[in-house]
C-alpha cells in the first residue's frame, strides 16, 4: 500500500474548551504539499494530531506507513553525542565491537542488515552541509541550525514513508536553507510542511490552505497559490458589488411598494369615506385589496432577504486578513543623523568589528552571516545585555530589540499589560486605541500573553517595542520571521513601513529582507564584519 494520511470526521479542543476542528476531512497523499493558513488557524496542531502527538477529541487520524515528524522548536539535549542524535549510538558500537573482533550475537541483533549506517550517515550529514560535524561530537558543540539540520538527518536516515515539517527553515542560515531545499525536492513519499518561506513553498506539488476549520486544495507551488487566490478573489469582491447593487435595489423596490400600498389605502379610506358605492361592493374591496398588499409586501421582503442572504455569501468570500496600519510619527529619524557607533569592537567568542562603523538614520540595514557567526552576539551586545570584550559601541538614540525568544513578553499579563510596561506614562484608553491597530481590539488585548499563538506573540512583542515609551528611533530585529506565517509576514511589513527611525534586522529570509527595503548589507563572516552588495547574496540591485 502506498503512504498516506487520512483523516475522517476530526474534532480537537484545547483544554479551556475552544474547538479548533469540528469533522475536518482530508486526505494526503504522494508528493509535496505546503499547508497553509492564518496564525492560529491550527496548523501546527494538525501535524501534532497526525503525528500521534496530541490525540483527537473524535474522528479518526490514519496514517499508511511510518512518520517522520520535525516539530517546530527542536531541541536536543546538549550532551549527547551527534550519532545518539541520529539514532544509530547502538548500531555503530556493535559494528564497531564485531570490527575489533567481538563476534557476540546480540552486536549481530543490534546491526539487523544496516552494515552501512555509519556511511549513510555521514553521507546524509553531507548532503545536509555538515560533514565537518563528528560523529563523536556532541550537540552543545554545534549551532541552533545546525541541531535542527542533525534533527532532519535522523528523520532522513530513518527513511520513513511520511514526513511532516513544522517550520524547517526556521534558525536556518542561507546556506543551510539551499541543503534543506535540495532534500525536500529529493523526498520520494508524503511530505506535508508549513513555512513561511516562500523559496521552500514554491518547491511544493500542491498547497493545502486550511481556514476557518476546513481545507481548500490549490494545485501547484506557493507562487501558483498565490495567482489563483487573487483571481478568486477579484471574482469574489466583483460578485459583492453585484449583491450590493441587488440588495440596494430591492430596497428601493420594497420602499416603493409601500409608497404605492400606502397611497392606496388612503384612496379606499377616502372612497369609504364618501360612502360612494354600495357598502358590501367597498367591504370586498378593502379586503381584496389587503390581501395584495399584504402578499405584495411579503413578496418584496423576501426577496430583500434574499438579496441580503446573496450579500452576505459573497462578503464571507472575501479574505479579511487585516494588515497592520500604524503611524509613528516619534520615531523618525533625520537623515545623515548618526544613530549607532561601533569602535575596535570586539564581541565574546572572538567576532570583531575592525575600525569603525557608524550607522545614520534612517538606514535600513541586513545583518547576515552563517549559524554561529555572531549575529545574535553583536545585536545583545549593541543593546548593552553582553559586555564587549574591547572597543566601544554607543547608540545616540532610543532604540529597543526583539529577541528571537520573544522573551519582552510576560507571560501571565495580558497584552494590554504588557504593552503599558513599555509605556508607563500612557493612560489605558491610549494603550488600548494603540493596539487597536496591531489588530489587538476589545477581549484580544486582555488575553494572557502565555495564551497566544506564535504570530500573535509575536505580534504583541512588536506592539510593546513600537509603542514604547520613549519612541525608538534604533530598532532591532533578530530572525523576526522564524514561526510567522505569510499573512504575519505582511503584517510585519507593513508595520514596519510606518516605522520611520533606523532598522537593523538579522536575518536568513531575502525575500523578507527585499520586502523592507534594505539600503545596507553587512555580512559577519570568520569573525570579521564586512559590507557587501545585493548581488552578493543574490538580490540584483
Amino acid at each position: 500500500m502506498s503512504a498516506s494520511i487520512t483523516v475522517t470526521s476530526l474534532a480537537f479542543a484545547w483544554p479551556d474548551g475552544s474547538p479548533v476542528f469540528e469533522g475536518l476531512d482530508v486526505a494526503f497523499g504522494p508528493g509535496r504539499t505546503g499547508l497553509v493558513g492564518v496564525n492560529g488557524s491550527g496548523k501546527s496542531t494538525l501535524l501534532k494530531l497526525i503525528a500521534g502527538e496530541l490525540a483527537p477529541a473524535d474522528g479518526t487520524v490514519r496514517v499508511a506507513g511510518e512518520v517522520g515528524y520535525l516539530p517546530q522548536n527542536v531541541t536536543l539535549d546538549t550532551t549527547l553525542r551527534v550519532d545518539e542524535a541520529l539514532g544509530i549510538a547502538a548500531q555503530r558500537a556493535a559494528l564497531h565491537a564485531i570490527e575489533s573482533g567481538d563476534a557476540c550475537e546480540a552486536h549481530f541483533d543490534t546491526v539487523g542488515d544496516d552494515w552501512d549506517v555509519e556511511e549513510r550517515a555521514l553521507a546524509t550529514l553531507g548532503e545536509l552541509g555538515l560533514g565537518h560535524v563528528e560523529l563523536d561530537r556532541t550537540i552543545g558543540e554545534v549551532s541552533g541550525g545546525e541541531s535542527v539540520l542533525l534533527r532532519l538527518a535522523a528523520l532522513l536516515l530513518r527513511r520513513p514513508d511520511v514526513l511532516l515539517l513544522d517550520e524547517p527553515t526556521n534558525n536556518l542560515d542561507l546556506y543551510a536553507r539551499r541543503r534543506l531545499y535540495a532534500a525536500v525536492q529529493s523526498w520520494p513519499g508524503v511530505m506535508v510542511v508549513i513555512s513561511h518561506d516562500r523559496e521552500l513553498l514554491d518547491l511544493v506539488d500542491q498547497i493545502a490552505d486550511l481556514r476557518s476549520g476546513d481545507i481548500t486544495w490549490y494545485g501547484g507551488n506557493y507562487t501558483d497559490y498565490e495567482e489563483a487566490l487573487e483571481i478568486e478573489q477579484e471574482a469574489a469582491e466583483r460578485m459583492v458589488r453585484v449583491a450590493e447593487s441587488d440588495f440596494r435595489k430591492q430596497k428601493r423596490e420594497l420602499a416603493d411598494a409601500q409608497v404605492k400600498l400606502a397611497r392606496r389605502k388612503r384612496y379606499g379610506q377616502k372612497m369609504w369615506d364618501q360612502k360612494r358605492e354600495p357598502k358590501i361592493v367597498m367591504g370586498a374591496r378593502k379586503r381584496a385589496a389587503q390581501e395584495s398588499a399584504g402578499k405584495h409586501r411579503i413578496m418584496h421582503e423576501e426577496k430583500l432577504a434574499e438579496a441580503r442572504e446573496r450579500l452576505d455569501e459573497a462578503v464571507e468570500a472575501v479574505r479579511d486578513d487585516d494588515e497592520i496600519r500604524v503611524d509613528l510619527p516619534y520615531t523618525a529619524v533625520p537623515p545623515g543623523r548618526t544613530v549607532l557607533t561601533l569602535q575596535d569592537l570586539g564581541l565574546r567568542w572572538g567576532a570583531r568589528v575592525k575600525g569603525g562603523v557608524e550607522l545614520r538614520g534612517p538606514e535600513r540595514v541586513a545583518l547576515i552571516g552563517r549559524n554561529g557567526a555572531g549575529k545574535t552576539t553583536l545585536l545583545r551586545t549593541i543593546t548593552g545585555e553582553l559586555a564587549p570584550e574591547s572597543g566601544e559601541v554607543r547608540a545616540h538614540v532610543p532604540l529597543r530589540f526583539l529577541p528571537q525568544r520573544l522573551d519582552v513578553l510576560d507571560g501571565e499579563l495580558s497584552v494590554a499589560e504588557n504593552v503599558a510596561r513599555f509605556a508607563p506614562g500612557a493612560t489605558n484608553n491610549r494603550v488600548r486605541a494603540r493596539l487597536a491597530r496591531f489588530l489587538f481590539r476589545g477581549a484580544r488585548a486582555d488575553q494572557k500573553a502565555a495564551t497566544l499563538s506564535g504570530g500573535e506573540r509575536f505580534r504583541a512583542a512588536l506592539a510593546a517595542l513600537m509603542l514604547a515609551e520613549p519612541a525608538p528611533q534604533l530598532l532591532l530585529l533578530d530572525e523576526p520571521t522564524n514561526n510567522l506565517d505569510m499573512a504575519s509576514v505582511r503584517q510585519l511589513t507593513t508595520a514596519l513601513e510606518s516605522y520611520e527611525g533606523a532598522l537593523v534586522v538579522a536575518s536568513h529570509d531575502l525575500p523578507f529582507l527585499e520586502s523592507v527595503g534594505i539600503t545596507r548589507w553587512l555580512l559577519l563572516e570568520e569573525g570579521e564584519l564586512k559590507e557587501i552588495t545585493p548581488e552578493a547574496v543574490g538580490i540584483p540591485s
